[in-house]
């Protein structure tokens, strides 16, 4: 790593302008292997953006056009953001949507906390350089300048973390949960986020999170009637009728995610897209070379520092490009149905740091948490590469 690498990761945030990013030597669309092998256009996940300027530099004439393009057009017109304390509301747009905006979630103390975390995080995946003159390497199969806090833990979560720990159970957070399971009885099942740094010029693909069987367990049905939905029966078959059973699938979701938001989300910092109505869709999600405009632009432009994000996992969303000098970070929690999750889920967060936790944040975590004295496997460590965390949670066992 170069002096000048590591006198900006010195002096980084991610909530304020910044000299990190906008590395020109990280050609447009790459992405790399677990070993830090580059390709260009790799299929799957990391599929590049065709439409993608050519160089990732921030005065370049096509990232200047994308620039004024973004200024005047994204943002989804008329967002409707709800305050912590509207929860019909707030819950009845999730429902449609597959996701809502919330303000306010977050008070100083706890931004400021955040704020901490991520940047303190993000310097540990930097400090791996890249290759041939790169300033950072680049995450297995994500393109440049974007990576998950989750997926660069050697044990995928960030729940051995104080500070995502004490995102769990909030105030303005748990009630709306607790009115979108219809229960208090549902899980965490892990923590992270994603986030982006200036001169990520590409759009990321549209991608759902998960795939739901859409299966119609117990569990599911009584989650549905503790919403208020009611079972109706066709006459013919005596089974559970088409429309009764897609309502059932729109409103339980196997996973609900917060991101909460670090800084203003604004036309320039990549802000989120999120396409509404998406989440009960057994369609997959447009290619980059077929997304139509208007799901390109449908972005969360205006949700603030301190807002967060409630999203139906299943839903279609993606990243866009971050054509500032400000890193967009959206760290998160994610919760799982009741029915979602159980006994054999992954240990990671340790017991010391559950001990920590309110009695509800307790309840919550009684899957992933550890026994005393286990420390799990790979937390702590982070690593851009797959191979370099692969070999810190084997050399943990």
């Amino acid at each position: 790593m170069t002096t000048s690498v590591i006198d900006e990761l010195k002096t980084m945030t991610v909530y304020r302008e910044t000299s990190v990013g906008w590395d020109e030597k990280s050609l447009a669309n790459e992405t790399v292997n677990e070993d830090g092998d580059y390709f260009i256009n790799r299929p799957g996940f990391a599929a590049g953006d065709p439409r993608s300027p050519k160089r990732r530099i921030y005065e370049d004439p096509e990232v200047k056009n994308l620039r004024d393009y973004l200024q005047e057009h994204t943002g989804i017109k008329g967002l409707e953001i709800c305050s912590p304390d509207e929860i019909d509301r707030a819950r009845r747009i999730f429902f449609r949507d597959g996701f809502v905006v919330v303000r306010d979630l977050l008070d100083s103390e706890q931004l400021e906390r955040f704020r901490e975390g991520c940047a303190r995080v993000l310097k540990e995946i930097l400090s791996v350089p890249g290759k041939a003159g790169r300033k950072y390497m680049t995450e297995t199969n994500r393109l440049p300048h974007r990576y998950s806090y989750g997926t660069s833990s050697a044990s995928r979560q960030l729940l051995h973390d104080s500070v995502w720990a004490s995102m769990i159970d909030l105030p303005t957070t748990t009630p709306l949960l607790k009115a979108i399971f219809g229960s208090s009885d549902y899980l965490v099942g892990g923590a992270g986020g994603d986030l982006c740094l200036p001169g990520a010029i590409e759009y990321q693909r549209l991608h759902s999170d998960l795939a739901d069987s859409l299966k119609l367990t117990e569990g599911r049905l009584a989650q549905a009637e503790a919403l208020g939905i009611e079972l109706r029966k066709d006459e013919d078959t005596g089974e559970l009728d088409l429309p009764t059973r897609r309502l059932i699938a729109e409103h339980t979701p196997p996973v609900v995610t917060i991101n909460f938001v670090m800084s203003d989300l604004t036309w320039e910092n990549g802000p989120i897209r999120q396409i509404p109505g998406t989440h009960a869709s057994q369609q997959n999600p447009p290619t980059p070379k077929e997304e139509p405009e208007w799901m390109r632009l449908s972005t969360l432009v205006g949700a603030s520092a301190g807002a967060g994000v409630f999203r139906d996992n299943r839903a279609w969303h993606g990243a866009t490009p971050n054509v500032g000098h400000e890193v967009r970070a959206l760290p998160n929690v994610e919760y799982l149905a009741p029915w979602s999750g159980g006994p054999d889920m992954a240990k990671t967060m340790p017991h010391e740091v559950w001990e920590t936790l309110s009695a509800h944040a307790q309840h919550l975590c009684r899957h992933v948490k550890a026994e005393p004295g286990v420390w799990p496997a790979g937390a702590g460590v982070m690593h851009p590469l797959a191979a370099g965390r692969a070999r810190a949670k084997q050399s943990a066992k």
